[in-house]
């Protein structure tokens, strides 16, 4: 007990300095810029971080098209741009240290820039010619795409990549979430150098875009600076993207036979979009769960060595259990009881209280890097719609109930989409699809309990 007192004490105290230096920092603001949302964050230090958001993703491209935006991404700065080559642009950066790089996923793609304040005016011309006028070099494209498939290939041999690729498959068949971001095989080979800068070209407008800046940088410069940058960008017509809830009317199992020396195991629920009112308390649901999940199976029953349970948070929000396990019958008949019993009895205002001060102290820590905030306001921005939330977010994780929480639970935890991989002769489906019930919930669950 004196342990567990002595642990949260110590989140206080760092939750408290974290609180101080973010109120000693100037507050963050927005503004328009030719028709393009920019957020800056003065960050008090000597480091600058841009990120430009692509918003989209998946939605940008068909599925026989996966793994275009990522090509394209990689092109900008592994091709070089029409004023520098592949190895000048490189040169460049590495003589101050600077990094320019790009990356594509399922919400949104990016392209960003990391350097100390005292060489933002060398490193600056250079990403804006990766974003703005990019080579798309034949020979360097060929290279990277090589690469891509190289990758693939690696990824498709571990298990543990391979099961999650299965169980999105299965879960979002025919919905843009099928699609993978990285690509396959066959989508890679396929690209070619010509199509891929058309589809840069093509999402390259200011109707999608937004831009993040954390560092100091005058308001006057950077103004400026963006301003030159977007007037050769085209403005683009209005675009609007969807956000998709996932929520299977029933359980699911499919297995496929591979040769792992274990059986894998993901299964995926549904989750609440991204502004609901839900959407905090799943995910603090979730990440309780998750601890027990991990006692249940592997501490108490040795049923695996890495359990885990998580929320993805993104615009089509699951939450998603994984294993690896020999003995799927009996890990199904543990976790099953597991989510039935927090069903009837619902969590605690103790264990609510402490993954709240967990949570915030952790996402606080990971704010100490100019890098982590810049993600964080693109991700509000680009999934909420909202970058503020990124700076409100202590306030928006304590005004959650435990009563929220249980209910989220209750609520999301229900129907999953389970996907097997190893020996289908060592798994009785119907322990997956036919669940025993779960009790009635019992009466603390309905008072509404404050968090």
């Amino acid at each position: 007990m004196k342990k567990i007192f002595s642990i949260v004490t110590i989140l206080l105290a760092f939750l408290s300095l974290a609180n101080i230096a973010i109120a000693q920092k100037k507050s963050a603001y927005e503004m328009n810029v030719e028709g393009v949302k920019v957020i800056v964050q003065p960050s008090g230090n000597d480091i600058v971080v841009i990120q430009t958001v692509f918003k989209g993703g998946v939605q940008n491209y068909p599925e026989n098209k996966a793994g275009i935006e990522k090509m394209a991404f990689q092109a900008l700065t592994e091709c070089g741009t029409v004023n520098d080559d592949k190895n000048s642009f490189k040169n460049k950066l590495d003589k101050v240290s600077a990094q320019v790089y790009g990356g594509s996923g399922m919400d949104m793609s990016n392209l960003t820039m990391n350097c100390i304040r005292s060489d933002f005016e060398t490193v600056w011309p250079l990403y804006a010619d990766a974003l703005s006028v990019p080579r798309f070099d034949a020979k360097e494209f060929e290279r990277i795409r090589q690469d891509a498939i190289n990758e693939i290939k690696a990824n498709e041999s571990q298990p543990d990549y391979a099961i999650d690729k299965y169980a999105r498959k299965l879960a979002f068949a025919g919905k843009n979430y099928a699609t993978d971001p990285e690509g396959t095989e066959s989508t890679i080979k396929q690209l070619s150098v010509t199509e891929t800068k058309a589809h840069y070209q093509s999402i390259l407008t200011r109707s999608r875009i937004f831009i993040v800046v954390v560092g100091e940088i005058d308001r006057t410069e950077l103004e400026k600076k963006l301003g030159d940058l977007i007037k050769k960008i085209p403005a683009g017509k209005p675009v609007q993207f969807k956000k998709e809830a996932y929520q299977p009317s029933k359980h699911s199992f499919s297995a496929t036979q591979k040769d792992f020396a274990t059986n894998y195991i993901k299964g995926v629920t549904g989750g609440p979009l991204p502004g609901s009112a839900d959407f905090d308390a799943y995910n603090l649901a979730m990440r309780i769960f998750a601890n027990k999940y991990f006692i249940e199976v592997r501490t108490k029953n040795g049923l695996s060595y890495a359990p885990g349970a998580w929320f993805d948070g993104s615009m089509t929000a699951t939450g998603n259990i994984s294993v690896s396990t020999t003995e799927p019958d009996k890990y199904i008949a543990v976790t099953q009881a597991l989510i039935n019993k927090l069903k009837s009895t619902g969590f605690t205002e103790e264990e609510v209280k402490n993954e709240k001060i967990g949570y915030i102290t952790g996402f606080y820590y990971r704010q100490e890097m100019n890098s982590s905030q810049a993600s964080s306001l693109a991700n509000n921005e680009a999934l909420f719609g909202n970058w503020k939330r990124a700076l409100s977010i202590k306030d928006e994780i304590n005004k959650v109930s435990v009563n929220d929480i249980n209910k989220a639970f209750n609520k999301y935890m229900n129907n999953i989409t389970w996907a097997y991989m190893g020996n289908p002769s060592k798994v009785n489906q119907k322990n997956f699809t036919n669940p025993p019930p779960p009790p009635p919930p019992n009466s603390k669950l309905k008072k509404g309990n404050k968090g």
